[in-house]
């Protein structure tokens, strides 16, 4: 799968967050990909037995990062600040941006500078070994759901801008069917857990109903 970056793109783009080899999350990123290799979407995202589901939650909102990180690398070029002034899923529903450390008080940006802020943020969340630990027996703190939480919240909002504003850029590239896998599977997976209000899945509802409804 080629993936096309324009000079822009590398600001935006964040490099992949890597699950160290050798390590029980990695076997359990394996067994997801195994899994998701079976076309089964409902099956991949179940906790499998015996796990832990704090465990479970973090390399799976690790590789949803690294997916949208991708998906939103290859339309990096259609969305800027003159074609995007706002972050924005279609006309209803703007977006914008807080970390509550930085930046407290939400300002409105353009998408390319929301996505920015975004990424980085959730970059900043997955690299904090008191977040997410790698290591092996390494205790979840008691907040990581409500952290995972917020950061799936946060990565919908990316899947929401790129249907609303460049679906066109994304069918051009022929990217479609890899970006409608890749939310059927992160929509799949929040279902499966309650990890996402409704309300904040009603900008992209009536794809989610499409998409969901042959898999019943």
């Amino acid at each position: 799968m080629s993936f096309l970056f324009g000079s822009r793109s590398s600001k935006t783009f964040k490099p992949k967050k890597n699950i160290p080899e050798g390590s029980h999350q990695y076997e359990l990123l394996k067994h997801a990909e195994a899994t998701l290799g079976s076309g089964n979407l409902r099956m991949a995202v179940m906790l499998p037995e015996g796990e832990d589901l704090n465990e479970w939650v973090a390399v799976n909102t690790v590789d949803f990062f690294n997916q949208i990180n991708m998906l939103y690398g290859t339309i990096t070029d259609f969305c800027t600040e003159e074609s995007c002034p706002v972050m924005s899923a279609g006309p209803k529903y703007e977006y914008h941006w807080a970390d509550g450390t930085n930046i407290k008080k939400p300002i409105k940006c353009s998408a390319p500078k929301y996505i920015d802020y975004l990424m980085t943020w959730v970059q900043d969340q997955l690299d904090d070994e008191s977040l997410f630990p790698s290591k092996i027996g390494v205790p979840f703190k008691r907040n990581f759901m409500s952290v995972a939480k917020t950061i799936l919240k946060r990565l919908f909002r990316v899947y929401a801008h790129i249907y609303h504003q460049h679906f066109d850029s994304v069918m051009q590239l022929q990217e479609e069917a890899h970006l409608n896998t890749s939310f059927k599977h992160f929509i799949f997976f929040v279902q499966e857990f309650n990890l996402i209000d409704r309300k904040e899945l009603v900008p992209l509802q009536e794809l989610i109903e499409k998409l969901t409804t042959k898999d019943r």
